[in-house]
């Protein structure tokens, strides 16, 4: 399984599902992070956290923890 952590800088990849519950997948979601959605990733941060990442044309800063749960194609 490859999730969006595992995205190299200035690659893109498709979101395929998210795994999480609750409230994390909700605020993953209020991001605009769903299925079916483009991720490019930006840069990352020194020490790995966060990642920024353009997704909906707009930039995004998500923590590793978070990207994790994201898995993508």
């Amino acid at each position: 399984m490859k999730t969006l952590r595992d995205v190299k800088i200035g690659d893109t990849a498709k979101v395929v599902k998210l795994h999480g519950e609750g409230a994390v997948r909700r605020r993953i979601m209020d991001m605009g992070i769903t299925r079916g959605v483009e991720v490019y990733v930006r840069k990352v941060a020194p020490l790995g956290d966060p990642i920024e990442v353009n997704v909906r044309n707009y930039e995004l800063s998500i923590r590793k923890a978070d990207a994790e749960m994201v898995e993508v194609e």
